[in-house]
Parts: structure tokens; sequence; C-alpha cells
């Protein structure tokens, strides 16, 4: 079959939807003999759909491991006037507010809507909201009679992002969904979108590359030890709830003075707030607090398997990768009590759930992880063996290529 892929970043440009298009692309062609084009924006990052990036990859067509990528220029002027309009008209709820969020941010991508109609492909399927190359993907495949599948990831407590009847509106026209939760799912079937053409596939994990990973060289390469050790694995964003987890650290410190934390991910405007919220603790306790920008893959891996818990007190994620790699290691983890990292752990069986924004029981749940050896181990190994059975890549493709199979089949039915 031929697929047409439309995301907003594809790699070098780095995130998690960058990621599973890459690997569900890559093992359609490889492991089925499919053809995949994938179209996307030549930005390293979101931040140069509104300018405060500049950086671009020349735009053009390049076959990255058996897939053609076609990258578009990205119109990004006016990303002050753009926002201020946006913001205003929200707060007013000004007609088309949502669309001024959506044209705020991006991309604005010319000449995509009439490439997508003239593409050759049995199916369209394009990630995520709440960017504007959504709706260029719905205009471009209803222009030419294509079916196409949306996989939206979804973020429903961010209602700057996702409160948009646009989105909705466009969910329900399109023929197919990819959920990531079953959490998803039910809170699109709530919108109104038919649950037949909604598909949980979730997102997969390199799990023989994270059975490699070395947590020794980690610890000894941060002066770490044997010293228990907590980490946090995301981009550095207010959302993420990482003050929560810095907040809960004295109560940890009190019970076990010689515990480590390491927060690592991608910087964000945020991330000044986090490096001044560490600068304030003691320098007894800064020293054992690590704060690494942008890991390697290798270094990141490592983390996971030299810590003792992962901890995610995000206040709205729409998958939660990291709680899967981390269980493919092995390690138990702590998610926040929201929708879509609820779906995915099961509570006390591969790990705990504590409320957002509660410091107090956050410390609580690590303590309790940190006190009980055998708790740690019997929750990793479950959450490891769940991983194998659901989170693999060659699975998550699988169940793409069935849902991708399943509205082709019902178009051909037409």
């Amino acid at each position: 079959m031929k697929f047409l892929h439309v995301v907003h970043g594809y790699p070098p440009n780095i995130g998690g939807i960058q990621r599973l298009f890459q690997q569900v692309s890559e093992r359609l062609v490889g492991n089925y003999g499919d053809e995949v084009t994938v179209f996307t924006t030549t930005a390293y990052s979101n931040y140069h759909f509104w300018g405060a990036d500049r950086r671009a990859m020349p735009a053009g067509v390049e076959i990255m491991n058996g897939v053609l990528v076609r990258r578009f220029p990205v119109f990004n002027k006016f990303g002050w006037w753009r926002l201020n309009a946006a913001r205003l008209a929200y707060k007013f709820r000004l007609p088309y507010h949502d669309w001024l969020r959506a044209l705020y941010n991006g991309p604005i991508i010319p000449g995509m809507t009439a490439a997508i109609a003239g593409f050759e492909a049995d199916v369209v399927a394009a990630s995520a909201f709440p960017l504007l190359h959504m709706q260029y993907a719905l205009s471009g495949a209803r222009r030419s009679g294509k079916p196409i599948l949306f996989s939206g990831g979804l973020h429903p407590a961010d209602a700057w992002g996702f409160d948009r009847k646009m989105i909705y509106q466009a969910i329900r026209q399109a023929d197919g969904y990819l959920a990531n939760t079953t959490f998803e799912r039910d809170y699109l079937v709530e919108r109104g979108v038919a649950a037949a053409k909604i598909s949980v596939t979730g997102a997969g994990v390199d799990v023989d590359e994270l059975a490699q990973a070395d947590g020794r060289s980690w610890r000894k390469k941060h002066n770490v030890g044997d010293a228990p050790l907590v980490a946090f694995v995301g981009q550095q964003a207010e959302h993420k709830g990482i003050e929560t987890l810095i907040n809960s650290m004295p109560l940890v410190w009190r019970r076990r003075p010689e515990t480590h934390l390491a927060i690592a991910g991608k910087p964000t405007a945020y991330s000044a707030k986090i490096r001044e919220m560490a600068a304030a603790l003691p320098p007894e306790r800064r020293r054992q607090v690590h704060l690494l920008d942008s890991p390697a893959d290798e270094e990141k891996n490592n983390l996971l398997a030299a810590c003792d818990l992962l901890a995610l007190p995000s206040r709205h994620e729409s998958f939660g990768i990291v709680l899967v790699e981390a269980w493919a290691c092995g390690k138990p983890v702590i998610g926040a009590n929201i929708g879509a990292v609820a779906a995915l752990i099961d509570a006390d069986e591969d790990g705990l759930i504590a409320p957002a924004g509660d410091s107090a029981a956050w410390a609580q749940a690590i303590n309790a992880l940190l006190d009980n050896p055998d708790l740690r181990h019997r929750l990793g190994e479950r959450g490891r063996r769940k991983v194998r059975q659901n989170y693999t890549w060659p699975a998550v493709t699988a169940r793409f290529r069935a849902a991708y199979q399943a509205v082709l089949d019902e178009e051909r039915r037409k």
C-alpha cells in the first residue's frame, strides 16, 4: 500500500510525534514493503513556526531509510502580532478565536494543501493537534477523495491548546482516529466521535536498545554511587510539574538524606525557573540535584537504567512514553492522576499514582518505593512484561497498519 504521513516535524527534529512517525514509517517500508512518503516542515523545533527559532533545514526531498521525506518551508513572520491577536480573541471569546490560536501555533505552510490533494496515496495520516497542518491534511485529503486518519495527541487539560471547536469538528470529519490511550478514545466518544473509527494504537520503544543501557556508568559519571536515585525525563516545560517534584524532595531527604534527583530533558523558557528552584536549595542538597539539558539517547537510557524509580508529575500528557521506557528498563514509575497517564499505569500493579501538584503526596509515594526494594522490583518487572506485550515498535506498527487497512476497506465499500 501507499501511505502519506503529514507531520509538523521529522528527524533531525526531535520529539515524541517525530520519533513515532519515523519508526512507523520505516517499519511499514521495511517490514511490509509499503511505500511511505512524509510531508513535513523545515523546522528544527516548533518555535520556528512563530519565528522564535530561526534555524531551518533546506526545503526539498530526501530519502531516509527508504522513506521519501519532503520538507516544506514555513511562513513564520509576525509571530508577536499573531500571539497577541489570539490572546485578545481568546480572552473575550471573540468569533473564530480557535482559528486565531491555530494561526499563532502554525505551522503556516504555503502550498501544502495543494500538494496533499495532488499526491497519489491510498491513505493519509496526520499528526498532531493543535497544529495548523492538520487542517491542511484534512482539506487536501477531502479535495482529492483520499481517506484520512488523525493521530491527535490530545491534551484535554490544556485549554489554550485543545479547547477548540475546529479540532473536534475535524476529527468527526476524518475517516479514522489513532488514539494513544483508552482515555483519549473515551474522551472523543463523549464529544461525538464514532467509537468504531477510533483505534487505540499507543506508541513504542526499542526494548533491545533499552536493555543494553548502562546504569552503573551513569552513576559513576555523576558521582551518585549506590545512593537512591529518583529520575524525571521529559521536556522542561511548566506543565510537566517539575516544581512538584523539586518541592517534594525535602520530605524525601528528611527520610533518606542521601537521595539524588535527576531532571533530564529538552530545555524551554521554563528551564530558568527550574534552575532557580534548584539553586535555592541548601548547598549539600544542590549537589544531589542533577540538571541535564537535552541528553543524548544513550545518556537518557543510562539514566533510566540507573534510577530506582521514574517520576512523571505532569499536569497533562497525551501518552507518557517515558513511562514505557522506564518499564522497559524494569523500573517502577509514579504518574499523576491525569487521564492519559492514569489509563497507561495499572495502579499498584506496575506503578503508583499521585495527585498532580501535591508535593507531600509525591514525597509519600517516592518514599514508599525507596523503602521497599521488593515492591520496586515487582512493579518494574510487571511493567517490563507490559511493554514486551504491547509497546514494541513492531506491535505499534501493526496496529497503525490495521487501522489504515480498515479505513481503506471502508472506503472501497462505499
